[in-house]
Protein backbone atom coordinates (compact mmCIF):
# COMPACT_ATOMS: atom_id res chain seq x y z
CA UNK A 1 0.00 0.00 0.00
CA UNK A 2 1.46 3.35 -1.07
CA UNK A 3 2.17 6.12 1.38
CA UNK A 4 -0.39 8.55 -0.17
CA UNK A 5 -3.09 5.90 0.18
CA UNK A 6 -2.08 5.20 3.79
CA UNK A 7 -2.22 8.94 4.49
CA UNK A 8 -5.70 9.20 2.94
CA UNK A 9 -7.06 6.31 5.02
CA UNK A 10 -5.37 7.74 8.12
CA UNK A 11 -6.96 11.13 7.47
CA UNK A 12 -10.48 9.80 6.88
CA UNK A 13 -10.48 7.61 9.97
CA UNK A 14 -9.45 10.65 12.01
CA UNK A 15 -12.23 12.81 10.53
CA UNK A 16 -14.94 10.18 11.05
CA UNK A 17 -14.00 9.43 14.66
CA UNK A 18 -12.73 12.89 15.66
CA UNK A 19 -15.55 13.82 18.05
CA UNK A 20 -15.86 10.49 19.92
CA UNK A 21 -12.06 10.26 20.16
CA UNK A 22 -11.93 13.78 21.59
CA UNK A 23 -14.52 12.85 24.23
CA UNK A 24 -12.81 9.57 25.13
CA UNK A 25 -9.35 11.13 25.39
CA UNK A 26 -10.61 14.13 27.40
CA UNK A 27 -12.47 11.95 29.91
CA UNK A 28 -9.43 9.67 30.06
CA UNK A 29 -7.30 12.69 30.98
CA UNK A 30 -9.67 13.50 33.85
CA UNK A 31 -9.64 9.88 35.05
CA UNK A 32 -5.83 9.85 34.97
CA UNK A 33 -5.92 11.80 38.24
CA UNK A 34 -8.30 9.37 39.98
CA UNK A 35 -5.60 7.09 41.50
CA UNK A 36 -3.89 10.10 43.07
CA UNK A 37 -7.23 11.32 44.43
CA UNK A 38 -7.97 7.88 45.88
CA UNK A 39 -4.53 7.56 47.48
CA UNK A 40 -4.94 10.97 49.08
CA UNK A 41 -8.20 9.71 50.58
CA UNK A 42 -6.66 6.78 52.51
CA UNK A 43 -4.67 8.97 54.89
CA UNK A 44 -6.96 9.58 57.82
CA UNK A 45 -7.81 8.50 61.36
CA UNK A 46 -8.55 4.84 62.01
CA UNK A 47 -12.03 3.66 61.10
CA UNK A 48 -13.88 1.26 63.39
CA UNK A 49 -15.83 -1.48 61.64
CA UNK A 50 -18.50 -1.27 64.35
CA UNK A 51 -19.09 2.37 63.42
CA UNK A 52 -19.52 1.42 59.74
CA UNK A 53 -21.96 -1.38 60.63
CA UNK A 54 -23.96 0.93 62.90
CA UNK A 55 -24.35 3.60 60.22
CA UNK A 56 -25.23 1.10 57.48
CA UNK A 57 -28.01 -0.29 59.70
CA UNK A 58 -29.28 3.21 60.43
CA UNK A 59 -29.31 4.50 56.85
CA UNK A 60 -30.15 1.24 55.08
CA UNK A 61 -32.46 -0.70 57.41
CA UNK A 62 -33.99 -2.64 54.51
CA UNK A 63 -30.61 -3.80 53.21
CA UNK A 64 -30.99 -2.34 49.72
CA UNK A 65 -27.40 -1.10 49.43
CA UNK A 66 -25.27 -3.20 47.09
CA UNK A 67 -22.03 -1.77 48.45
CA UNK A 68 -20.24 1.12 50.09
CA UNK A 69 -17.24 3.33 49.49
CA UNK A 70 -15.03 4.96 52.11
CA UNK A 71 -12.94 8.13 52.08
CA UNK A 72 -10.83 8.09 55.23
CA UNK A 73 -9.32 11.54 54.67
CA UNK A 74 -12.71 13.28 54.63
CA UNK A 75 -14.26 10.70 57.00
CA UNK A 76 -17.10 9.96 54.62
CA UNK A 77 -18.98 6.85 53.60
CA UNK A 78 -21.29 6.48 50.61
CA UNK A 79 -23.83 3.69 50.28
CA UNK A 80 -24.24 2.45 46.71
CA UNK A 81 -27.76 1.82 45.48
CA UNK A 82 -29.50 2.88 48.67
CA UNK A 83 -30.46 6.38 47.55
CA UNK A 84 -28.97 7.97 50.67
CA UNK A 85 -26.60 10.95 50.85
CA UNK A 86 -22.95 10.65 51.82
CA UNK A 87 -22.54 10.03 55.56
CA UNK A 88 -20.15 11.82 57.88
CA UNK A 89 -18.40 9.09 59.89
CA UNK A 90 -17.53 11.45 62.73
CA UNK A 91 -21.02 12.82 63.40
CA UNK A 92 -23.11 10.06 61.88
CA UNK A 93 -25.18 12.69 60.07
CA UNK A 94 -25.56 13.31 56.32
CA UNK A 95 -22.38 14.96 55.11
CA UNK A 96 -22.23 18.40 53.59
CA UNK A 97 -22.44 18.71 49.83
CA UNK A 98 -19.95 16.37 48.17
CA UNK A 99 -16.89 17.68 46.41
CA UNK A 100 -17.27 18.68 42.79
CA UNK A 101 -14.14 16.61 42.07
CA UNK A 102 -15.82 13.31 42.95
CA UNK A 103 -18.79 14.26 40.77
CA UNK A 104 -16.48 15.14 37.90
CA UNK A 105 -14.67 11.80 38.17
CA UNK A 106 -17.97 9.92 38.20
CA UNK A 107 -19.19 11.82 35.12
CA UNK A 108 -15.90 11.16 33.33
CA UNK A 109 -16.02 7.41 34.10
CA UNK A 110 -19.60 7.03 32.86
CA UNK A 111 -18.82 8.80 29.57
CA UNK A 112 -15.42 7.15 29.16
CA UNK A 113 -16.99 3.69 29.38
CA UNK A 114 -20.34 4.38 27.69
CA UNK A 115 -20.16 7.49 25.52
CA UNK A 116 -23.70 8.78 24.95
CA UNK A 117 -24.80 5.62 26.75
CA UNK A 118 -23.29 3.43 24.02
CA UNK A 119 -20.44 1.07 24.92
CA UNK A 120 -20.03 0.07 21.24
CA UNK A 121 -19.18 3.66 20.33
CA UNK A 122 -16.27 3.62 22.79
CA UNK A 123 -15.07 0.22 21.54
CA UNK A 124 -15.26 1.14 17.84
CA UNK A 125 -13.50 4.46 18.46
CA UNK A 126 -10.75 2.65 20.38
CA UNK A 127 -10.31 0.22 17.48
CA UNK A 128 -10.06 3.25 15.17
CA UNK A 129 -7.38 4.75 17.44
CA UNK A 130 -5.29 1.58 17.20
CA UNK A 131 -5.76 1.54 13.40
CA UNK A 132 -4.52 5.15 13.19
CA UNK A 133 -1.36 4.24 15.08
CA UNK A 134 -0.69 1.18 12.93
CA UNK A 135 -1.14 3.24 9.76
CA UNK A 136 1.23 5.84 11.17
CA UNK A 137 3.86 3.15 11.75
CA UNK A 138 3.60 1.96 8.15
CA UNK A 139 4.09 5.52 6.90
CA UNK A 140 7.67 5.38 8.16
CA UNK A 141 9.98 7.33 10.44
CA UNK A 142 9.34 11.07 10.80
CA UNK A 143 11.50 14.02 9.86
CA UNK A 144 11.75 16.02 13.06
CA UNK A 145 11.11 19.66 12.23
CA UNK A 146 9.67 22.58 14.16
CA UNK A 147 6.43 22.52 12.19
CA UNK A 148 2.91 21.36 12.92
CA UNK A 149 3.53 18.17 10.99
CA UNK A 150 6.89 17.69 12.70
CA UNK A 151 5.35 17.97 16.17
CA UNK A 152 2.55 15.60 15.14
CA UNK A 153 4.93 12.90 13.93
CA UNK A 154 7.48 13.42 16.69
CA UNK A 155 4.84 13.10 19.40
CA UNK A 156 3.51 9.91 17.81
CA UNK A 157 6.91 8.21 17.65
CA UNK A 158 8.40 9.31 20.95
CA UNK A 159 5.22 8.52 22.92
CA UNK A 160 4.43 5.38 20.92
CA UNK A 161 4.67 2.79 23.76
CA UNK A 162 2.32 4.83 25.97
CA UNK A 163 -0.23 5.83 23.34
CA UNK A 164 -0.41 2.30 21.93
CA UNK A 165 -0.66 0.57 25.30
CA UNK A 166 -3.58 2.72 26.42
CA UNK A 167 -6.11 1.74 23.69
CA UNK A 168 -4.89 -1.87 23.60
CA UNK A 169 -5.53 -2.33 27.33
CA UNK A 170 -8.86 -0.56 26.88
CA UNK A 171 -9.85 -3.14 24.26
CA UNK A 172 -8.79 -5.92 26.63
CA UNK A 173 -11.24 -4.53 29.18
CA UNK A 174 -13.97 -4.27 26.56
CA UNK A 175 -13.53 -7.91 25.47
CA UNK A 176 -12.92 -9.33 28.97
CA UNK A 177 -9.25 -10.27 28.49
CA UNK A 178 -7.45 -10.36 31.85
CA UNK A 179 -4.33 -12.50 31.15
CA UNK A 180 -4.63 -13.84 34.68
CA UNK A 181 -2.31 -16.78 35.31
CA UNK A 182 -3.82 -17.82 38.63
CA UNK A 183 -7.31 -19.14 39.25
CA UNK A 184 -9.73 -16.86 41.09
CA UNK A 185 -10.94 -18.14 44.49
CA UNK A 186 -14.07 -20.22 44.18
CA UNK A 187 -17.30 -18.87 45.58
CA UNK A 188 -18.45 -20.29 48.88
CA UNK A 189 -22.20 -20.77 48.43
CA UNK A 190 -24.55 -17.84 49.04
CA UNK A 191 -23.17 -14.30 48.65
CA UNK A 192 -21.95 -12.69 51.87
CA UNK A 193 -24.15 -9.91 53.27
CA UNK A 194 -22.67 -6.41 53.14
CA UNK A 195 -22.34 -6.04 56.92
CA UNK A 196 -20.64 -9.43 57.22
CA UNK A 197 -18.29 -8.47 54.39
CA UNK A 198 -17.31 -5.28 56.26
CA UNK A 199 -16.51 -7.25 59.40
CA UNK A 200 -14.48 -9.85 57.48
CA UNK A 201 -12.43 -7.21 55.68
CA UNK A 202 -11.82 -5.27 58.93
CA UNK A 203 -10.44 -8.42 60.56
CA UNK A 204 -7.59 -8.56 58.02
CA UNK A 205 -7.15 -5.02 56.66
CA UNK A 206 -7.08 -1.41 57.79
CA UNK A 207 -10.42 0.11 56.73
CA UNK A 208 -8.73 3.45 56.03
CA UNK A 209 -7.13 1.79 52.98
CA UNK A 210 -10.41 0.39 51.70
CA UNK A 211 -11.88 2.13 48.66
CA UNK A 212 -15.03 0.06 48.33
CA UNK A 213 -16.79 -3.11 49.46
CA UNK A 214 -19.75 -4.53 47.60
CA UNK A 215 -21.15 -6.63 44.79
CA UNK A 216 -19.22 -6.37 41.55
CA UNK A 217 -19.52 -8.68 38.58
CA UNK A 218 -21.72 -11.15 40.44
CA UNK A 219 -19.41 -11.52 43.44
CA UNK A 220 -18.76 -9.62 46.67
CA UNK A 221 -15.46 -7.79 46.39
CA UNK A 222 -13.29 -5.28 48.21
CA UNK A 223 -10.85 -2.86 46.57
CA UNK A 224 -7.98 -2.00 48.90
CA UNK A 225 -4.81 0.07 48.43
CA UNK A 226 -1.64 -1.77 49.34
CA UNK A 227 1.70 -0.08 48.75
CA UNK A 228 0.21 2.27 46.16
CA UNK A 229 -1.48 -0.57 44.23
CA UNK A 230 -5.24 -1.04 44.19
CA UNK A 231 -5.79 -4.76 44.89
CA UNK A 232 -9.05 -6.61 44.44
CA UNK A 233 -10.23 -9.16 47.02
CA UNK A 234 -13.03 -11.69 46.80
CA UNK A 235 -15.21 -12.11 49.89
CA UNK A 236 -17.15 -15.31 50.51
CA UNK A 237 -18.00 -17.64 53.36
CA UNK A 238 -14.47 -19.04 53.20
CA UNK A 239 -12.90 -15.65 53.95
CA UNK A 240 -11.20 -12.76 52.16
CA UNK A 241 -8.81 -13.78 49.39
CA UNK A 242 -6.77 -11.70 46.94
CA UNK A 243 -7.88 -12.02 43.32
CA UNK A 244 -5.30 -12.56 40.56
CA UNK A 245 -4.08 -9.27 39.13
CA UNK A 246 -6.00 -8.06 36.08
CA UNK A 247 -3.03 -6.39 34.41
CA UNK A 248 -4.93 -4.73 31.53
CA UNK A 249 -7.20 -3.00 34.06
CA UNK A 250 -4.33 -2.07 36.37
CA UNK A 251 -2.35 -0.57 33.50
CA UNK A 252 -5.27 1.18 31.83
CA UNK A 253 -6.59 2.75 35.03
CA UNK A 254 -3.12 3.50 36.45
CA UNK A 255 -3.74 1.48 39.60
CA UNK A 256 -0.59 -0.65 39.54
CA UNK A 257 1.24 2.25 41.20
CA UNK A 258 -0.71 5.44 41.76
CA UNK A 259 2.33 7.70 42.16
CA UNK A 260 3.97 6.45 38.95
CA UNK A 261 1.15 5.27 36.70
CA UNK A 262 -1.15 8.23 37.25
CA UNK A 263 1.38 10.81 35.90
CA UNK A 264 2.17 8.44 33.02
CA UNK A 265 -1.52 8.30 32.11
CA UNK A 266 -1.65 12.10 32.18
CA UNK A 267 1.29 12.23 29.75
CA UNK A 268 -0.43 9.64 27.54
CA UNK A 269 -3.69 11.60 27.43
CA UNK A 270 -1.89 14.88 26.64
CA UNK A 271 0.04 13.14 23.84
CA UNK A 272 -3.18 11.72 22.36
CA UNK A 273 -4.86 15.14 22.53
CA UNK A 274 -1.82 16.66 20.83
CA UNK A 275 -1.97 14.09 18.03
CA UNK A 276 -5.70 14.55 17.46
CA UNK A 277 -5.60 18.36 17.51
CA UNK A 278 -2.49 18.71 15.33
CA UNK A 279 -3.85 16.15 12.87
CA UNK A 280 -7.10 18.09 12.49
CA UNK A 281 -5.21 21.38 12.18
CA UNK A 282 -2.97 19.95 9.45
CA UNK A 283 -6.05 18.82 7.49
CA UNK A 284 -7.80 22.20 8.00
CA UNK A 285 -4.76 24.19 6.82
CA UNK A 286 -4.42 21.98 3.76
CA UNK A 287 -8.08 22.47 2.82
CA UNK A 288 -7.84 26.25 3.27
CA UNK A 289 -4.65 26.38 1.21
CA UNK A 290 -6.35 24.56 -1.67
CA UNK A 291 -9.37 26.88 -1.65
CA UNK A 292 -7.43 30.15 -1.45
CA UNK A 293 -6.17 30.28 -5.08
CA UNK A 294 -9.64 29.48 -6.41
CA UNK A 295 -11.26 32.25 -4.37
CA UNK A 296 -8.59 34.72 -5.56
CA UNK A 297 -9.29 33.89 -9.19
CA UNK A 298 -13.01 34.50 -8.73
CA UNK A 299 -13.09 37.50 -6.44
CA UNK A 300 -9.70 39.22 -6.05
CA UNK A 301 -10.01 42.77 -7.51
CA UNK A 302 -6.34 42.81 -8.44
CA UNK A 303 -6.70 39.70 -10.53
CA UNK A 304 -9.90 41.00 -12.21
CA UNK A 305 -8.28 44.37 -12.95
CA UNK A 306 -5.20 42.76 -14.46
CA UNK A 307 -7.42 40.73 -16.75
Amino acid sequence: MSKPLLLTVHRWITLVFALPLLAIIATGLILSFEPLVQVSGISGPAIDSGRIVELVKRYDPEGKARGLSINAASQRMTLQGAGTPAIDLATGEPAAAGSSLSGLLLWARINHERLLGQAWLVTSSTVAMVALMVLGLFMGLPRLRNTLSGWHKGTAWFALPLILLSPLTGLCLAFGLTFQTAVAPAGGGRPVALLDAVRMVADQHDLTHVISIGTRGGRVMARIYEGGELRAYAINSSGVAALPRNWPRLIHEGNWSALIASPLNVVTSVALLTLLSTGLLIWTRRKLRKRRPRSNEQGDPAVVGAA
